[in-house]
Formats: C-alpha cells, structure tokens, sequence
C-alpha cells in the first residue's frame, strides 16, 4: 500500500503530491519490513484511532521541512475524549520524548496504556506496552528517570515510573487520584489537560479544566515519592488546560475560558501565587509552546496562533493575537529543540504547519503538510 502526502510550500510556492513514501508503509499502522540507518532530527505525531493507535515519524530538513517517513503501531487503542471535535485526547503532551530523547512514550487512550518506543533519528522501535495505572491517559511528562502520566478518565489519577534501561517500571504506590467526577471516556472540557514536572523537579503539576478549574500540585520527595495529597489553587481564568514555564520557573498556563495566559509563581509548598494574565481575544486558547522568551499559544475555535511575551516581573504581554494563520481546529504544537522552529497541528484539519521562529518573536510559514487522520493529536519534536 502506498502512503500519500500534500505539501504546500509557503517559500516555494508550490504545490507538490509525493506518493510511494514506503512500499509496506500506510498510515493506517503498518511499518516498514526494516528500518534503514537512524539519521537527523525528527518529528512524531499521534494518530489516536479507536482500533489501532500509531505514531506517524518524519525527517526534519535543517530548514525545518519535514518528510514522512513511516507509520509505527503502539500495539494499544486510541480514543476520543467525549464531545470533542479536532482533539480527541483535549489535552497537551500525550506523546513525549523522554531521555533525552532516547525514548517516546505514547499515550493508549482506548486501552488505558503507554508505549515505549526506542527512537533511532525517525525511526522506532516499540519495546513496552504498559498499563497507565489508570483511565484514559492523554498526557506524559519526566524529569531525570521519573516519568508520570495524566490518566483523565474517571476520579482523574496521576502515576509515576522509573525509566530504567529504555523500559518503564511503575513506582508503588505512587498513584494519585486528582478528585475529579468524570466519565470514561472524559468529558472533553471536564477532565485533567496537562501534567508536568516543574523545571526543579520538586513538583508535579496536573490542570484540571471546567469541573474544578484549578491546579493539582504535588510534591516531589526523594525517590520520586508523591506528597499524599495535592496543594489545590484555583485558576485566575475559567479551564486552565495546558502550561509551559519560563526562564525564571514561573508556570505560564492557557485558561481557555476567555482564552488567556496567565502566570503563577510556585511556593516552597506547592502553592501557586497569581503573577499576571492577559487575553488573546481569540477563540479557545487551549495549547501553549515556548521559545526564545517567547509563548505560542493555538486558538482552536479560531484556527490560529496567538504569540506572547513577558514583562521582567512575569506578567503576560500579548504581542500579536494572530501571529500565524493555521487551519480550523488548531490544537498542540512542539517547539524544535534548538528554539527555530514551530510545529502545530490541526487535527481538524488533518494538517500540520510548520513555522520559523524569529528572534522578535514572529512566525514567518514555511509549509504546511495535509492528509494526517481526522482528527488526530499529540505531537514531540527531536
């Protein structure tokens, strides 16, 4: 079966169809008989179909183009959050590389799972299929060998691991339920969006949108143990989702309410003081990327991307409410690892743009690729 891509070239301004990618290779999960040498950077995007989930790996070009190259099964189940539209997972980070990038582990929404794959430039190898150690998990983040993951089905839970030699083992007893009354599959604008490690790795941060509209802090003790409960503060803005942090530790978070940014300092006990917040104007400002000092925010009922900046004290400037034209349902975005390049999908759409960073904080299009699965969401960048 032949795979088929569409790319538009914003610097070209062509419009070119390549076909024939893989010979073995399709999008619907199949990969390739076997994989030539690891070579260059790569992007990984989640598929989250129902029956067969899989990780669909590009090339990236040092002028940030990006080329597929195969389509790798995770061996569990997509699924969609209930009510959603371009983000089946309604969260950020549902994929991520950890180790260095050594590793990507996916997200198993429909089989309550991760993934982990050994990554070798764009290509993967799938080494462990492990349960999530609760609900619908979306979202995954690590610090050192700690790995957590956002299970948002249910009560909410969030549960950590030790990555040891490219595979996970799940830590005892250190499974967190975050209090929620949710459905399985989630409410989309009712569940848990993000979890993170903060930039020190002495807590871990989970958001949890419309039906608490608060951040779950824990602590984080030696050996990985999670403090027994969360130190709770409620957002400024109505649906905090998703959150980055910035040069100084601050969590920069999107409030899709009113679609804001808005930025808290973390206290020694896990509590978050207000700092700032300020409003893009756009429509469901939900994902957030940084780079440069800057903050790259995707507007999904506006199909567009909102940038950001920061005043020395961490207040949230906006800068441009519509720094990029993308596709409707604009949801998650990664930033290469080098800060040049912005990557953000559409899942529904079924594209993703590809966008230059320059040093003022503006985003000059370089292209944009069609044709991904309807909708799809997660995205990492190596």
């Amino acid at each position: 079966m032949k795979s088929h891509r569409i790319t538009q070239s914003f610097g070209a301004g062509a419009l070119i169809l390549v076909t024939g990618f893989l010979a073995t290779t399709s999008f619907a999960g199949a990969t390739s008989a076997k994989d030539p040498a690891p070579s260059g950077h790569a992007l990984f995007v989640e598929i989250d179909q129902a029956g067969s989930n899989a990780v669909l790996s590009y090339t990236r070009g040092t002028d940030g183009t990006i080329s597929y190259v195969a389509s790798y099964p995770t061996g569990g189940a997509g699924a969609a959050a209930a009510g959603s539209a371009a983000d089946p997972l309604a969260s950020q980070g549902g994929l991520a590389l950890v180790n260095h990038g050594s590793e990507l582990i996916v997200t198993n929404p429909g089989s309550n799972s991760v993934s982990v794959f050994a990554v070798f430039g764009p290509y993967l190898h799938l080494i462990q299929q492990i349960p999530s150690g609760g609900l619908f998990p979306v979202s995954i983040t690590s610090h050192d060998d700690l790995v957590a993951v956002l299970n948002a089905g249910g009560a909410g839970s969030v549960s950590e691991y030790r990555l040891q030699w490219g595979r996970l083992m799940a830590l005892n007893n250190e499974t967190r339920s975050l209090g929620l009354a949710n459905t399985t599959p989630p409410f989309y604008l009712a569940g848990a969006g993000q979890v993170g490690f903060s930039p020190n790795g002495q807590f871990l941060i989970a958001t949890t949108k419309s039906s608490t509209s608060s951040y779950e802090v824990f602590s984080v003790g030696f050996g990985g143990d999670l403090s027994s409960a969360a130190t709770v503060t409620a957002a400024d803005n109505a649906v905090p989702f998703s959150f980055t942090f910035d040069s100084q530790g601050r969590l920069v978070a999107t409030e899709a309410s009113n679609s804001s940014v808005s930025t808290y300092s973390i206290g020694a006990s896990g509590s978050l003081t207000f700092v700032g917040t300020v409003s893009d104007g756009q429509a469901a400002l939900c994902w957030i990327s940084s780079a440069q000092g800057y903050f790259f925010g995707s507007n999904a009922g506006s199909g567009d991307v909102s940038s950001f900046g920061e005043t020395a004290g961490g207040v949230p400037t906006l800068l441009n409410a519509k720094a990029a034209i993308a596709h409707p349902g604009t949801t998650d975005s990664a930033v290469s690892p080098d800060g040049a390049f912005l990557y953000v999908e559409s899942g529904g759409s079924g594209a993703l743009d590809a966008f230059a960073i320059n040093a003022n904080g503006t985003l000059t299009p370089i292209e944009t690729i069609w044709n991904l699965p309807l909708p799809y969401e997660g995205i990492a960048v190596s």
